[in-house]
């Protein structure tokens, strides 16, 4: 007996890219973690090629997994994991904020129109800047005073949260003007992020085999509440 595969459509809008004309990769692993479980537990999403913006793409629930394509052109796939997904430390919020004074991204930014990371108008972006976190090798930071603008009528969606814990993932790695591609990224929500909230987003480096790079990444409360994690895998170009 074959199981059915469920499909819904899917449009990104333009205001969710990270690079130029596509898609956050957090975004989308937010998105896909929240249909396929409801971000119950740890879900890792993997991104094939980069997702287009403002064009009606195919969401495909099949078993125990969700895939996106555009046409037969498969995107993304995100698949449950059995795993806790691990964290960084916390780091107080006033000293993540203190760290953003050295985001690389100042001098040199590949992606400057990212929603995560990216210079855009306060309340359009996130605009979280994560710099090192002195005395932690290999640690960034940044505080996330998360806008009014980016809730619906349930909260903050797990896709917003899931681009919170994308990027700082690369800045850990990265220096001024240097850029590199998510490739993957297994997310877990633990608690709601609240509109207006003041937060503390937390990476660090875990490794790297040739082009790739590891990471960890984490939301905290301002008393150390563990609200996400994130672990991912970034592309180095060629």
């Amino acid at each position: 007996m074959t199981t059915a595969a469920l499909q819904t459509v899917l449009t990104v809008p333009e205001r969710f890219r990270g690079p130029a004309h596509c898609a956050n990769g957090g975004w989308l692993a937010g998105t896909l973690t929240d249909t396929l479980n409801g971000g119950r537990s740890a879900v890792e999403v993997t991104l094939r090629a980069p997702t287009p913006l403002g064009t009606e793409l195919k969401l495909e629930h099949l078993a125990n997994s969700v895939s996106l394509y555009d046409g037969d052109k498969p995107l993304v796939e995100a698949i449950p994991v059995a795993e806790d997904v691990k964290a960084p430390p916390f780091v107080r919020f006033t000293e993540a904020a203190r760290a953003e004074a050295g985001f690389p991204g100042r001098r040199a930014h590949a992606f400057p129109e990212c929603f995560a990371c990216g210079f855009r108008e306060p309340g359009d972006g996130l605009r979280i800047f994560p710099g090192p976190v002195q005395g932690a090798e290999g640690l960034v930071a940044a505080g996330w005073r998360v806008p009014f603008t980016v809730a619906d009528e349930d909260g903050v969606p797990p896709s917003v949260v899931g681009a919170a814990l994308d990027c700082v993932t690369g800045w850990a790695h990265l220096q001024p003007g240097e850029s590199a591609l998510l490739g993957r990224l297994a997310v877990q929500f633990h608690r709601k992020v609240i509109p207006g909230g003041v937060y503390s987003v937390v990476a660090r480096t875990t490794g790297r085999e040739g082009r790739k790079r590891f990471g960890e990444s984490a939301v905290y409360e301002v008393d150390g509440t563990l609200v996400a994690a994130a672990n991912a895998t970034w592309i180095a170009p060629r």
